[in-house]
């Protein structure tokens, strides 16, 4: 054998890298599930399905094109198998197959590249690793634009992608509608009478091999969290576009206006839900963006043409920028100093706070929350409360389908717990729970009051926002962004009697709280 292409589970594109000069008659491409990506991190059983499905469906579409492919699935009996890991599986198939070379697009997480290089290394083979085509900026045009920068700000990146790839710009490149950003027209709330009636989103049968795999989760991983029974993403490419179309066409026009708002029960609202897709590679981001650009000129709402692409052209480009320049420090980072355990109600949802509960239904179903559940209901718990940022990311990992470390890590340890110490968010995301208030419905429906800070009825959001910029108040007080925040502190301590109220009960919910 002349080549071995190894496809990773975030690879399932037929357009990767991987296969240029691919040759039938002496190339193989080699897939393996193995239990150490499903348990180094305690995933969420439909996570599982997911990834397992989607890596199956796409050896059938490979085998269908009569290409070779080793493929080495996980089974109920686990002596049937010939490894845990990547590492011992390819070894294996290396004295087997005797390949004189290995060949892989750069893998979405870190430690995945620095296993394999370690494995070809120990055979003796060269590993070929070549760029993952599937985004817009190259890690080193990246590398480029952030050289001798002494902050990476995403609004920046953004709009020189935009330039770049002439997206939503006109007359010598100045943006279309006047402005680069609308973020501000995508903060709307439902009020009081919720968001109404939202185009129900395509379904997709579960055929053989997905049913195959269900059951395989079932009785191999039945300890893992999360429930088995909410509807299944796409794991074709067919479906995908499918699953696209939709949201372009039903959805998109209302995305950006309640781009944040949350409603009790409606775990979807507005969102595409396309990031999994994204980030197994079904779908590639340049499509997505077309596609909503083609909608505003048939009269799609520019704001909300404007934040979608700005979710992937920018956000998206960016994070994964971060990630490559970063690391592997990045992983390593806590400014803060924070260091306990998550809650139980991470892993189960059993909590009074309706807002956290609510949350934590949705990735409990769906292995899936939208991004304001994950940044200020989730993320901000969990920053307020003092957990381990590299504990949130390991959550993260865990707990949502579309959770790759290239894109979980910056957004999770930097963005949402500023474990960075602001590469990625120039200050904190904190709130009390007035903000929770005023983007959803949440407060109406749950027994503590938002308004509290102490006491039987006060918000534990509320208690330990207070809390929070009490305790960090040392190295939060240079940042410009919190100034004024933190001059409600000094008010606070002051009131003598007041925020001394505030520590021991912030003090009592984490005795509570602590796993």
């Amino acid at each position: 054998m002349r080549n071995l292409v190894l496809v990773l589970g975030d690879q399932l594109t037929h357009d990767s890298e991987a296969f240029q000069g691919f040759d039938r008659s002496c190339d193989a491409v080699w897939m393996a599930e193995v239990d150490r990506e499903a348990t180094h991190v305690w995933s969420h059983r439909l996570r599982l399905v997911y990834f397992f499905s989607a890596m199956r469906h796409f050896r059938e579409e490979l085998k269908s094109k009569q290409i070779p492919v080793h493929y080495h699935a996980l089974q109920t009996d686990r002596r049937k198998e010939r490894g845990g890991d990547f590492g011992t599986v390819l070894k294996k198939d290396v004295r087997r197959h005797n390949p004189k070379n290995l060949i892989v697009v750069t893998p979405g997480d870190y430690r995945v590249l620095a296993e394999l290089r370690g494995t070809a290394k120990t055979v003796g083979l060269p590993l070929e690793v070549r760029p993952d085509r599937s985004f817009f900026c190259a890690r080193e045009a990246f590398r480029d634009h952030a050289r001798g920068k002494k902050s990476l700000v995403m609004e920046h990146f953004y709009r020189r992608m935009r330039k770049e790839h002439e997206i939503l710009v006109e007359d010598g490149q100045k943006p279309v509608g006047g402005q680069w950003n609308f973020d501000r027209e995508n903060r709307d709330t439902f009020g009081t009478k919720g968001p109404g009636t939202i185009a129900e989103r395509p379904g997709f049968s579960q055929d053989a091999i997905t049913r195959e795999v269900l059951a395989l989760v079932r009785l191999r991983y039945g300890h893992h969290p999360g429930r088995l029974d909410g509807p299944l993403l796409p794991v074709t490419r067919r479906d995908s576009r499918a699953f696209l179309q939709h949201f372009i066409e039903h959805i998109l026009p209302n995305f950006g206006r309640f781009e944040d708002a949350m409603w009790a029960e409606e775990p979807f609202l507005y969102h595409s839900r396309l990031s999994a897709l994204l980030n197994v590679k079904l779908l590639h981001p340049e499509e997505c963006v077309t596609e909503a650009v083609e909608a505003h000129r048939r009269g799609a709402p520019l704001n909300s043409v404007e934040g979608f692409v700005r979710q992937i052209l920018g956000w998206r480009e960016y994070i994964r920028g971060v990630y490559w320049l970063k690391m592997p420090q990045y992983g390593r980072m806590n400014y803060l100093k924070q260091t306990l355990e998550l809650p139980s109600f991470y892993w189960d949802g059993n909590t009074e706070m309706f807002c956290l509960r609510e949350s934590m239904n949705h990735v409990l179903r769906y292995a899936y929350a939208h991004h304001i559940h994950r940044l200020m209901v989730l993320g901000l718990f969990s920053l307020l409360y003092g957990a381990h940022p590299a504990k949130f990311h390991a959550w993260h990992m865990a707990m949502y389908a579309d959770a790759i470390d290239w894109v979980s890590l910056p957004n999770t340890l930097g963005m949402s717990q500023y474990g960075d110490g602001g590469i990625v968010g120039t200050k904190p995301y904190c709130a009390t729970g007035a903000y929770i208030h005023r983007m959803s419905n949440f407060c109406k429906l749950c027994r503590y009051d938002h308004r509290k800070s102490a006491g039987e009825e006060a918000c534990p959001f509320t208690t330990l926002y207070w809390d929070f910029l009490d305790r960090h108040y040392k190295k939060l007080e240079s940042n410009p962004r919190l100034a004024f925040q933190l001059r409600n502190v000094e008010k606070k301590r002051r009131q003598k009697d007041d925020m001394k109220a505030i520590r021991k009960q912030a003090d009592r919910l984490r005795r509570e709280w602590r796993p």
